[in-house]
């Protein structure tokens, strides 16, 4: 169909390594341009400069494939000179720099690029363009109408890399405030939106002439996700959702009605940062540092403690329903605070509350604080990710300070797990006011912030 005679018989083409599963349509184009290199329609000496990645349509056409950043990236480092890819795959193969990017449509287009019977310039993609025009956001912080508690606590959890539960009433606003998280977040380097466009390309989710992603991912899974859909699987592996969030938020709404079992395979991730898939096709491993934002309503009916409707549950259904998530997964979450409706006062006021990029700017200072702290630890980003012997070292406190935690875990009955989190928070507390040492009202705050943990909350 593209004007080609193949007279030389049977054909045998290896795929080497074996040891190695092949999947996927990216061979075709490079398979094809191989036979007719044979056949000597191609000159087989040109053919060494290039690396080629594309799927053959029966018609002829290049078509779209996935993976293809990291596949240019990886022949960037295999010193190739230049890459031929689909046109529709141009965009994100062309922010890499230093390597040529030429982009085809059909075979023919390729056959004479390749000879040099069709000329065109190596294609190019516009960073900070990109930059400027994408790295925008729609929702604000302040669209949302009251919460100003909640907003702090948020905004807490952002500068310290705290992952954070709110609990309230539906309708209160959680998940209005989850979504605007990622307008706080520092904006993504260069790096951190490679490494996450990587990973939204090999998972085919890259929408079309989307060169880079350069807003921090947000990804709501719904609560009927399997393990497999929030990790990742698949015969050949895929990433999951954990995955596609990182350098993001996941944002997990209803807590307790995910499945047990999917809430604790995600542990491993939180804890480390990657996930690991092993399958028959091979074990593979995806980065997933992400900040985890969940919600829950009080108690099943969703009004528990709500002073304008009555609850209807009974104090058995309250505790079950809470019991659904376990206690090693809330040892990961720093920060739980409680979202209360918004009164009518709030609701009606025409009054802006701060902007994100107000709020963001804060966070960018307190985290510059934490990468001078944390300088040449690898594992360590923020505050969240203190180990005990970090707690000890950054974290020391004033008698007053040491006093004020003692009685919230003596009289308030808090667990044993919420310590190191109130060290934790309230070092990010400190950041964000610019002070070097924990103050006693930092630690007050820092206290606030462990609904959960009052053994006589319910």
């Amino acid at each position: 169909n593209s004007g080609f005679r193949t007279h030389i018989g049977r054909v045998t083409i290896n795929l080497a390594p074996a040891d190695v599963k092949k999947e996927g349509p990216s061979f075709d184009l490079p398979i094809a341009i191989g036979i007719l290199s044979v056949i000597g329609d191609i000159d087989p000496q040109k053919l060494t400069k290039y690396a080629i990645v594309g799927e053959l349509a029966l018609s002829g056409e290049v078509r779209r494939v996935r993976g293809v950043l990291p596949i240019v990236l990886r022949m960037k480092q295999e010193n190739k000179e230049a890459v031929i890819v689909p046109a529709e795959n141009a965009d994100e193969a062309a922010v890499v720099d230093g390597i040529k990017v030429y982009s085809v449509k059909t075979l023919q287009e390729a056959v004479q690029l390749i000879n040099g019977q069709y000329v065109i310039p190596p294609y190019r993609t516009d960073l900070q363009h990109i930059y400027e025009v994408m790295s925008e956001y729609e929702e604000d912080l302040s669209d949302v109408k009251g919460q100003e508690q909640a907003k702090r606590a948020i905004e807490i959890a952002v500068a310290g890399g705290h992952n954070i539960l709110m609990i309230g009433p539906p309708g209160t606003g959680k998940t209005m405030l989850a979504k605007r998280i990622p307008t706080i977040l520092p904006k993504m380097t260069l790096e951190e939106a490679l490494e996450t466009t990587k990973i939204h390309s090999v998972a085919g989710i890259l929408k079309p002439r989307e060169a880079l992603i350069v807003r921090r991912p947000f990804r709501a899974p719904h609560h009927t996700i399997s393990d497999a859909g929030l990790l990742g699987g698949g015969a050949h592996p895929v990433p999951g959702e954990v995955s596609l969030a990182h350098h993001g938020v996941l944002f997990l709404d209803e807590l307790p009605e995910f499945h047990r079992n999917v809430l604790e395979v995600m542990r491993q991730p939180l804890e480390d940062g990657y996930v690991t898939i092993a399958r028959a096709a091979g074990t593979v491993t995806f980065p997933s540092r992400f900040m985890l934002v969940a919600a829950m309503n009080p108690c099943p009916c969703g009004y528990y403690g709500d002073p304008r409707r009555e609850c209807r549950c009974t104090d058995r259904q309250i505790q079950a329903y809470r019991n659904k998530i376990s206690g090693p997964l809330l040892d990961r979450i720093d920060i739980h605070i409680e979202v209360p409706s918004v009164r009518y006062q709030e609701m009606a006021s025409l009054e802006k509350g701060e902007s994100s990029a107000v709020v963001r700017a804060r966070v960018v200072e307190a985290r510059k604080r934490q990468q001078q702290r944390f300088k040449g630890r690898r594992k360590i980003h923020c505050n969240a990710d203190m180990t005990s012997k970090d707690l000890q070292k950054f974290c020391q406190l004033t008698p007053e300070s040491q006093e004020i935690l003692r009685m919230a875990i003596t009289e308030l009955h808090f667990s044993a797990r919420a310590y190191d989190r109130i060290l934790k928070v309230a070092r990010t507390i400190a950041d964000l006011a610019g002070e070097e040492n924990i103050r006693p009202e930092h630690v007050t705050e820092a206290i606030q912030y462990r609904v959960l943990d009052r053994q006589y909350w319910m």
